[in-house]
């Protein structure tokens, strides 16, 4: 008796000592201090803020830790150490030594980036209660613990300086920051947020120490967490590890600094090699929480959208240019308004930048219509109606609201939007629009003054302080990766011309639907010679179609609320497309037309061909494409003529100048249409009954006059090459190199030599070459190694690819032999191979999780004969490798001896000439 009264007092003890621990472990916080849609915040005493937006539709789950620090915070000399910050926060802290690797190996995809007013670290993988604990600790302990040392910041220099030069390769870029530069004379929005070279190469330890310590606090950080995971948990986990960090007693810098009213025009000229000329102008406009920002978006895409938009029309479609956009810099302090255009290489410069100045800064005298504003504010709203689809999306996308005060402001912006209308267009246009705010590449002079003074936005806080919302979007079912299950869930058809179809219906969040469809082409024979004309072809397929012109077809969309991409060449077409459930069946519809009824409008194919002729011509001074190019002509098997031919840059041009489009209207009539090669797959809320109905009823009829064959990959095995291309005034160079292999996927060593390229370079920045050329050497901001092999015919290949600083390419190419002699030779440690098998086939799943990516493996699976079954029965092989067995396969097929390597860059006049 007394044995049994002293059990149940034990168990009530029990009892009650686990009911006072989970009370223990339970967040301070009772309620959000704002909730929207969906979405909750959170305060902690330090002054953490936490927004959890759960939805249990895609089993993924995302974090994102925004800091309210930037390019807009540095001080003198310390320009780029907001960028510094981001690089050098991956370095580890005492308890996370190699953050990289550790993420890798749970699966996590992870990147960081800087602008003016924040910087921010996000990370998604599949939904895992313990990575979500184990991301959390560690967001929490490099808020505050990150080493931020010298050695580490030597390291990563000559990185951080390789990015700096990518940017510098990029002529348009250039401009654009040199414009900004000159149209922000004190405010640090002219300043690029990846630093002066001087002081991101001089900066003292001590001083980005400082910094660090400063902004990287929790009262100065905005945790999102979004997707599926459990709220309750997750309130938890970051009371316990955020919310027991100390709230700082600094108090934070305000940013003071204002322009002054601009007084007249400014302008820049930069002077480069280069063959495509490029024009720019912009406008000092209020910032993101300013009344005006709606309007000026508005403004933006009415002036710069193609094909519709009014400087399309007026430059590229009557004019020399052959690509325009407008932008609205939306931004915390006073933001800009700028305007890019592509010319051709002959243009008349002075008469085109007439042209684009007159059409910004007299838009008024051709009174805004009512449609303009309205496809501009639908196809707006439309973005914001698919990010809400996304909760992963979504915890990225509000950074920038956190960056001007509150994340609420990303709603608040959809909600202004709406409200737009053509008299504020007008004004707003009328208001910023003018000379005397201009900066861009010309000096008029004047002999008045017309200033412009910018308003200064409201505090978030009045902003905000009655805002609640609108109901939150439908979220759709947790949905199961696995392939069993998409497998069971899947539903497959063949229509009446052969064409096969793969459905997959299920509930998403906003009903969303994803869409993908293939055309196969033709064969060896039947297309010789017609390479330019079927890439034309399809890239002409959305210029006109039916009744509808470029610009209808765009504006038909927008009300469709649906993206669509369609194009190809001569061996495919390929279409992809984002909707809805309420409008997938519009959607199908345009499509059927774009497809069938394609135009081919005379001046629409002039202008595609001038573009396609000065992207070449662009293309030829850049160290990427050269070396690409003169790679894959080293490796074609194939003869002049043959669809799979690498032509040379002025081939390429040769073609297209004798292209006429009647060639075209001639390849679509022949070629395409559907059969047997022909597939379409449909992932989302759908009735999968109607669809298939819908598409037998759309193509069922519309078959190949041309039947497709496929089109075999000889194997190829040209001696090793050594080519340096030079490509003057270019700051950076490329390193590309590859070795043919002989084998198909379904070698026995292809599961091998995929994990063993996933340790050498495939893993991202924990893989050996990023922790040696990279992480170890900081000779490159990109380096890669990747693998491929045929699905039908015994052809593969391993490549690589960095980019470095001219003087470092050598030294780039030395380390990448040497990483994979190393792999070639020596053991692979069993803790490596289980952390990169563990993280590829996370992200694997991670991928099937994703209906974007889903659909696009359905839509492939249809043509090769597979089902999700292939791929369960492909990682379990993966599974059931040992470190032996890979390196084993590494050594059988991989000899840095049979490299060939194409190095592009300013190596020095006396170096091999660029290759045409």
């Amino acid at each position: 008796m007394h044995r049994r009264l002293g059990a149940v007092l034990l168990a009530l003890c029990m009892a009650l000592g686990a009911t006072m621990a989970a009370q223990a472990q339970a967040p301070r916080l009772e309620a959000p201090v704002h909730s929207a849609e969906g979405i909750d915040e959170y305060r902690f005493d330090n002054g953490l803020r936490l927004v959890l937006f759960p939805d249990a539709s895609r089993p993924v789950t995302t974090v994102n830790v925004t800091y309210r620090v930037g390019s807009r915070h540095e001080g003198y000399g310390e320009t780029g150490m907001a960028h510094l910050l981001e690089h050098l926060v991956f370095k580890g802290t005492p308890t996370h030594p190699d953050i990289p690797g550790a993420m890798r190996a749970r699966g996590i995809r992870f990147n960081g980036t800087t602008w003016y007013d924040r910087t921010n670290y996000f990370a998604s993988f599949a939904r895992d209660d313990d990575t979500l604990a184990w991301l959390l600790r560690l967001e929490a302990d490099r808020m505050v613990n990150s080493r931020i040392a010298r050695a580490d910041l030597d390291s990563e220099m000559t990185v951080v300086r390789n990015e700096m030069e990518s940017g510098e390769n990029n002529p348009a870029r250039v401009l654009m920051q040199r414009v900004m530069g000159a149209a922000y004379q004190w405010h640090n929005y002219g300043n690029a947020t990846i630093g002066a070279r001087s002081d991101v190469e001089n900066v003292p330890i001590e001083r980005l120490q400082a910094f660090y310590r400063t902004w990287y606090q929790p009262d100065n950080a905005v945790l999102v967490i979004a997707g599926d995971f459990d709220p309750a948990q997750a309130l938890a986990l970051v009371d316990r590890h955020f919310g027991a960090l100390p709230r700082p007693q600094r108090a934070l810098p305000v940013t003071y600094t204002r322009e002054a009213p601009q007084d007249g025009p400014r302008h820049v000229v930069v002077r480069r090699v280069g063959r495509t000329p490029y024009l720019a102008a912009g406008y000092h406009v209020p910032g993101a929480r300013h009344a005006d920002a709606a309007a000026l978006s508005v403004l933006a895409h009415v002036l710069g959208q193609t094909p519709g938009g009014r400087l399309h029309r007026a430059l590229v479609e009557r004019g020399p240019a052959t690509g325009v956009s407008a932008t609205h810099y939306s931004l915390d302090e006073a933001g800009y308004f700028s305007v890019l255009v592509q010319a051709q290489e002959d243009a008349d410069l002075d008469g085109l930048e007439a042209t684009l100045l007159g059409a910004m800064e007299r838009a008024g005298e051709t009174p805004f219509t009512q449609a303009e504003v309205d496809e501009a504010r639908q196809a707006q709203l439309a973005g914001f109606e698919r990010a809400m689809r996304d909760p992963n999306a979504i915890g990225i996308a509000l950074s920038e609201a956190i960056a001007q005060g509150d994340w609420r402001l990303w709603l608040l912006a959809r909600d202004r939007l709406e409200s737009v209308t053509v008299d504020d267009v007008a004004r707003v246009a009328g208001t910023y629009l003018r000379l005397d705010n201009r900066t861009s590449g010309r000096f008029v002079p004047t002999d008045a003054s017309d200033r412009v003074t910018v308003p200064e936005a409201p505090a978030a806080e009045a902003l905000l302080e009655s805002y609640t919302g609108r109901e939150a979007l439908m979220a759709g079912e947790p949905f199961d990766p696995s392939p069993a299950n998409i497998d069971a869930r899947t539903r497959t058809w063949t229509l009446s011309n052969g064409a096969r179809l793969a459905v997959l219906d299920k509930r998403t969040r906003g009903g969303a639907v994803q869409v993908r469809m293939t055309l196969r082409l033709g064969d060896a024979d039947s297309l010789h010679g017609l390479a330019e004309s079927g890439a034309m072809t399809g890239a002409m397929l959305m210029r006109g179609a039916g009744r509808y012109d470029r610009a209808a077809l765009s504006r038909e969309l927008t009300r469709l609320r649906s993206i669509l991409s369609v194009g190809g060449n001569a061996t495919s077409i390929n279409v992809g497309a984002t909707t809805d459930r309420t409008n997938v069946d519009g959607l199908l519809e345009l499509l059927a037309v774009v497809l069938r009824e394609p135009t081919f409008p005379a001046e629409e194919f002039e202008q595609l061909r001038i573009q396609s002729i000065t992207g070449i011509r662009g293309s030829m001074s850049e160290p990427g494409a050269v070396a690409n190019q003169a790679m894959a002509r080293h490796f074609d098997v194939f003869t002049p003529g043959h669809p799979y031919h690498s032509p040379s840059f002025m081939a390429r041009i040769a073609a297209l100048e004798t292209l006429d489009v009647d060639d075209l209207r001639g390849f679509h009539r022949r070629f395409h249409g559907m059969g047997p090669g022909a597939t379409i797959a449909i992932v989302g809320d759908v009735d999968a009954e109607a669809v298939r109905a819908q598409l037998e009823r759309l193509f069922g009829d519309w078959a190949q006059a041309t039947p497709f064959t496929r089109i075999p990959f000889p194997p190829t095995a040209p001696a090793p090459a050594h080519v340096r291309l030079h490509t003057p005034d270019r700051a950076n160079a490329a390193f590309m190199a590859r070795q043919p292999l002989a084998l198909d996927q379904d070698h026995p060593d292809f599961p091998a030599l995929l994990l063993g390229n996933e340790i050498l370079g495939g893993g991202g920045m924990t893989s050996r070459l990023a922790d040696r050329i990279r992480q170890r050497d900081g000779l490159s901001y990109t380096v890669s190694s990747s693998l491929t092999a045929n699905v039908f015919d015994p052809v593969g290949s391993f490549s690589g690819y960095a980019i470095a600083a001219p003087d470092n390419i050598d030294r780039v190419e030395q380390a990448f032999r040497e990483e994979l002699q190393r792999l070639i030779e020596t053991d692979i440690p069993a803790t490596e191979l289980g952390d990169t098998l563990d993280g590829l086939l996370r992200a694997r799943r991670a991928t099937r999780a994703s209906d974007i990516q889903l659909v696009g493996m359905l839509n492939d699976n249809l043509y090769l004969g597979r089902d999700l079954a292939f791929s369960a029965a492909f990682e379990e092989r993966l599974r059931a490798l040992t470190p032996e067995q890979v390196r084993a396969a590494i050594a059988r097929h991989l000899d840095p001896a049979q490299l060939s390597v194409f190095l592009g860059g300013d190596f020095g006049a006396a170096e091999t000439p660029m290759v045409p």
